[in-house]
This record gives structure tokens, sequence and C-alpha cells, in this order.
């Protein structure tokens, strides 16, 4: 099936999507009012075994995080699969019931709140989904899908429900007509936009979105990003996004939380991060985002290649969870586990030995399996590709 026109009216190239931040930081002032707060906040699923279903362990997806958005910033979190991130996210929006820790909403602390206590509070905190495929019901039409916050939550718009929700599909990009289309008629691109339609039909205050790119399309993220940064700017959204695209959050957001094994270990405004990341997780991250200038292709990098997986949630490793693939690990490293604290006004990193700040352990020998953690490889200059078929140079004569 080809792409619907209004698909082609979205803007598709990829430059305005770099230039999005810096034209939100230059006309918009940071905002005071903290939206959500965060503190302590686990979540262990339980390992049950035998007849009687007896607990044996837990997983630990989320063991013990903090941190606050502010009404009208965009915090971005990343880290490799299997850190928490998704489960985090559905942990703020009441979709998972907490451990351990306490969610505070507005003010209002909102962590064991039931379906009834929550219900009120769905208007002003949605979430969009990664996959734009399994995320909506196949048997229900568009208009059936867009609508059902208004009828869950009893609220007649002026108007009329139909013709909210067609203008809900406009102001995502997609034609009124498809009031009465189903999913399977639509590109992945396209179903994105119907899922993000429907996070923002009560007007929400908080959407936390997760991925909300990484299965479409190269083409089609550019468009998606931009109209997430676009509503943002008409509805005044305040956003959480959640993605492993290290080049998307460096561009959508204001702060970044960078997470490792259920804990964040690094959080920053996006200049800080990128220019001068503290912990050693973060700078291996970014050592592995490509360069899109042309112009750069030739230049030397240093690429830090983490050697290892992630180690299991189920029994993560005592002091440091990075311990043990870090190349500055320590003896303090394996036993004490660094809090999260501020080494620079608005930099936050659980480090006994940060990059680009003072050490916070002095005197500590580095482990000898710390230096077999790592691997570095220097990407070396390109030389220029001569032609199969070049001829050849007066110095070398004529061919016999």
């Amino acid at each position: 099936m080809s792409e619907d026109r209004s698909e082609d009216k979205a803007v598709t190239s990829l430059d305005k999507s770099v230039d999005v931040p810096e034209q939100r930081a230059a006309g918009k002032t940071a905002s005071a009012e903290v939206l959500l707060k965060v503190t302590g906040l686990k979540k262990h699923f339980p390992i049950k075994k035998g007849l009687l279903q007896r607990t044996v362990g837990a997983v630990r997806a989320v063991d013990g995080i903090d941190f606050e958005v502010h009404a009208g910033e965009t915090l971005g979190v990343v880290g490799e699969s299997g850190c928490g991130k998704s489960t985090m996210g559905r942990l703020i929006t009441r979709l998972l019931e907490p451990s351990a820790g306490t969610v505070e909403f507005e003010g209002r602390d909102i962590t064991h709140l039931g379906v009834g206590g929550m219900r009120p509070m769905r208007r002003d905190m949605q979430m969009i989904f990664q996959d734009p495929y399994s995320s909506l019901n196949p048997r229900h039409t568009i208009g059936t899908i867009v609508s059902a916050p208004f009828k869950l939550q009893g609220v007649t718009p002026e108007g009329g429900i139909k013709k909210e929700v067609q203008r809900l599909l406009e102001v995502v990009g997609l034609s009124p007509e498809h009031y009465n289309r189903y999913p399977h008629e639509f590109s992945g691109g396209q179903r994105q936009r119907i899922g993000i339609a429907r996070a923002l039909a009560l007007s929400p205050r908080l959407v936390v979105a997760d991925e909300p790119v990484s299965a479409l399309d190269v083409s089609i993220q550019a468009q998606v990003v931009n109209l997430l940064d676009d509503l943002q700017t008409e509805l005044g959204l305040t956003y959480v996004i959640i993605a492993h695209d290290l080049s998307v959050v460096r561009h959508v957001s204001d702060r970044i939380a960078v997470m490792y094994l259920g804990k964040i270990v690094e959080l920053a405004d996006r200049e800080s991060l990128y220019k001068a990341p503290m912990h050693p997780y973060t700078k291996a991250l970014l050592s592995a985002v490509p360069i899109p200038d042309p112009k750069r292709r030739s230049a030397k990098s240093r690429r830090i290649l983490l050697k290892g997986d992630v180690p299991s949630p189920i029994s993560p490793p005592s002091g440091c969870r990075f311990h043990t693939r870090c190349w500055k690990a320590t003896d303090i490293c394996k036993t004490q586990e660094p809090p999260l604290v501020a080494l620079k006004t608005g930099h936050q990193v659980a480090c006994h030995h940060p990059e680009n700040a003072p050490d916070q352990a002095p005197g500590q020998q580095v482990l000898a399996q710390a230096r077999e953690a790592v691997e570095l490889v220097t990407v070396a200059k390109a030389e220029p590709e001569q032609p199969p078929d070049a001829p050849e140079t007066a110095q070398d004569g004529p061919k016999e």
C-alpha cells in the first residue's frame, strides 16, 4: 500500500529535526514548577517455581531511581536493552504497581492509587507505546480508537466526539476521512500518528513516549519527531521520551538521564552530557554514535567496545553495577555503590572515578580485570580510493 497523501505533507528532512532543540531552547524559559517527582522508585518482578509457586528470587527491573520533570521540558531516558527504561515509563504512568518508592504528580502522591483514584488523573497523564502495530486494536476503527479516552472519562467535547476526533487527526497530519478506516490500512508512520492522537485526546500535561520512533523507517522518524516537538510548542506538553537512539534523544531533549541495570548513572542537560560526559558508561555509549557529517568521514575516532553482556538483573553485581565492564574499576567500585551526586551545577553522576571531573576516590589501584573489560578501536583516516580503471601516470610510463 502506498503512503497516504497526508504522509507526504509531513516534513521529511532530517535537517529540521536537528535544528529543533536550538529553536525551542531560544524561545522557552525554564519552568520552576515540578510536574513529576520520583523518589526511590523500585520494581521487582518475583520469580516463582515449584508446585506451590514459591518466590525464589526477583528481577530487579528498576532498583531505586530519583529524578524530577519540570513543566514544559523534555526528559530523555537512554540505556541498553533491559536496563529498565520501559518499566520506568509504565511505573510513572501507573500502568504498573511500584514495589517501593513514591511517584508524585502535580504535588500529589499517586504511588498506590487504585483504578478509581487514577481515573481522573489519566486526563493529565498519557503514554505513547513503542509498537504502532500492536498498540492499536485491529478490530476497531480509527474513530473508535481515538474516541475511547472521551468515553472512558465521560467527557463530551464541544461540537461532539466525532468532530473532535477528526480535528485530532488533522492535528497529527492525517485526514478526517480516516475516521472510519481500520489500522491495517495505514503505514507504520501513520499508525504512530494515530497513537499520538489518542494520547492527546484529553489534552494531557505529561506524555510518556516509549521509544516512539524505534519501529519506524528513518525517513518517517524525522516526521514523528518534528510532530512531537510542534505539538509541545502548541499545547504546552511535558515529555518523558524513552529511546536507545542517542541521536534522536539529543535533538529532542532538554535533559537526559542515562540508565544502567535499573539505576540512573548520569543525569544532566543535553549540552553538558554530550560535550563532557562524566560516567564511563555514558562515554562508551557516545563513542558508538556515528558521525553523520560527510566532511568528517575521514576523521580519526576512538570507539570504546564494552566486552560481555549486561549482568543479570536477578543478581546484579555488588557495589557499582558497571564495574564488571568498566576500565576504571577499583576495589571501592566492587564494594561500595556510588551515590548519584551533583559534581557540577545540574550535572549528576554516580561514579567513584568520573570522567571530566575530580576523582571521588583517589589513590585506588585499577583492577587487573578492568584492563581487559573494554577494547579501544581507533578508526584510521580513510585513504582516497583510486578508480579501478584509472589511467597510468606519466611517472609509470607506458605499459608493455
